[in-house]
């Protein structure tokens, strides 16, 4: 089993390619319809995404793409399965199996991921869509009080029994502890908060006797809260991320996947570029982001059908961009 989930884990972390996060649920998914004018509908759901799996060679650029359930089970244009339309284009079709979020009872403000329940049985059918590795999401809030050390544990137990059954099922499980951007916290203060969530989530892991080598962590970068009105500088948010990561993250972790959390295109892309020139890293790091790519995909495209190929050109266009940043090799002028 281990050797098969380690490969799979390997090829997600192909040089030189990154992953697309296009799991939104349905409401994510309307509130980026009705952003660009564009009806609210299952329909033109499928279409957005049939035009970014269909963009020419962007197997060039993605070794995976996280799906949503009602996305696996969709269709092309061309009567094709997305899963399998992905799968026949060399990209790695994956599936997002948490089922959201619920408060914690006690605990004002905080929220634990949940979905455990028959997982084993959505696992089974999604490997026969296609599926080959699988997140799971959990959200970590900055506050002066918050996050607090009991909630921060729960998540992170769950996490690791996710992970655990998802390699029984021989597949990649893919954590993702997001530590928000949102807030008016300092860079230092994300760098604690970020600390002590991996910290947590990787003695889970270890204490869950989950193979590292076949497991992807998904994770925030440190970066000063949205409301602070502290700027980003790329190079410290590089420093201290990196800081966080050597100092919990195990080596044998199979790769590091950086999601963009609120960021803008410009922002992701600057902010990885940053922590790809700091070089020495001990594993494989890449992006997977998802409004940070599709954006200036659905910028371009409002909904109309005449519009696709200049869309498809902006996703390519920010797909390289950021396959340059992973390596370091991003330089402002390439906008």
């Amino acid at each position: 089993m281990i050797p098969t989930i380690q490969k799979l884990a390997s090829t997600l972390m192909t040089p030189g390619k990154g992953i697309l996060a296009a799991d939104e649920s349905e409401s994510t998914m309307s509130k980026r319809l009705t952003s660009i004018g564009v009806q609210d509908n299952t329909e033109n759901g499928r279409r957005f995404r049939d035009l970014l799996f269909t963009a020419p060679d962007v197997e060039e650029y993605l070794s995976g793409v996280i799906l949503f359930d009602s996305t696996i089970r969709g269709m092309s244009n061309s009567g094709e399965h997305f899963g399998r339309l992905l799968e026949r284009k060399g990209i790695m079709p994956g599936i997002k199996v948490d089922k959201g979020l619920q408060p914690a009872p006690n605990f004002a403000q905080e929220e634990i991921s949940h979905g455990l329940d028959g997982l084993r049985e959505r696992l089974d059918e999604y490997y026969q869509l296609g599926a080959r590795f699988t997140k799971w999401r959990s959200v970590i809030r900055i506050t002066n009080d918050l996050p607090s050390d009991t909630i921060l544990r729960a998540n992170a137990h769950i996490l690791a029994y996710y992970a655990a059954i998802v390699q029984e099922k021989h597949m990649v499980p893919m954590v993702e502890p997001e530590v928000l951007f949102e807030g008016t916290h300092t860079l230092e203060r994300s760098g604690e908060v970020l600390h002590k969530t991996l910290k947590y989530v990787f003695e889970e892991l270890q204490a869950f006797r989950v193979s590292l080598s076949g497991l992807v962590l998904k994770t925030s970068m440190a970066l000063p809260g949205s409301e602070s009105g502290i700027a980003i500088n790329p190079m410290l948010v590089a420093r201290e991320t990196v800081r966080v990561l050597k100092d919990v993250v195990p080596f044998s972790t199979a790769g590091i996947v950086f999601l963009s959390g609120g960021q803008t295109p410009i922002q992701a892309t600057e902010n990885l570029n940053a922590i790809a020139l700091l070089g020495n890293l001990p594993w494989p790091i890449t992006f997977s982001y998802s409004r940070a790519l599709e954006e200036p995909v659905l910028e371009a495209w409002k909904g109309l059908d005449a519009n696709t190929d200049v869309a498809q050109k902006a996703l390519l266009h920010r797909l390289s961009l950021n396959v340059a940043a992973r390596k370091g090799a991003y330089k402002k002028e390439m906008e």
